[in-house]
């Protein structure tokens, strides 16, 4: 899909930036404003942008937005469910427990 945005000339002139940086700039801007939405994930995100994965992360941190979108509580119970898991494992195998794998 292409997506066309009209920008005054006197804009980029205002801007000191080539109409090449700006696009650059509006697809970052617009890629780390989706994921801050929780609507992408990192690595949609920086193929959004035109970045590598960890430059997209490097990109969130300087616009102050948080890498990790997982809350306290989500996390609280994605740890839960692993230690159930877990638990459920040794239970239905007693004889791994010894095992160190």
């Amino acid at each position: 899909m292409t997506i066309t945005v009209h920008v005054p000339d006197s804009l980029l002139e205002d801007l000191g930036e080539s109409p090449e940086e700006l696009r650059r700039e509006i697809l970052r801007v617009a890629a780390i404003h989706l994921y801050s939405r929780g609507l992408v994930s990192q690595g949609r995100g920086a193929q959004i942008a035109g970045l590598s994965r960890w430059e997209f992360i490097q990109a969130l941190g300087r616009a102050e937005v948080p890498a990790c979108q997982v809350t306290s509580e989500e996390l609280e119970e994605e740890v839960e469910r692993a230690y159930v898991a877990h638990r459920q494992r040794l239970a239905a195998h007693p004889s791994d427990q010894g095992r160190s794998d």
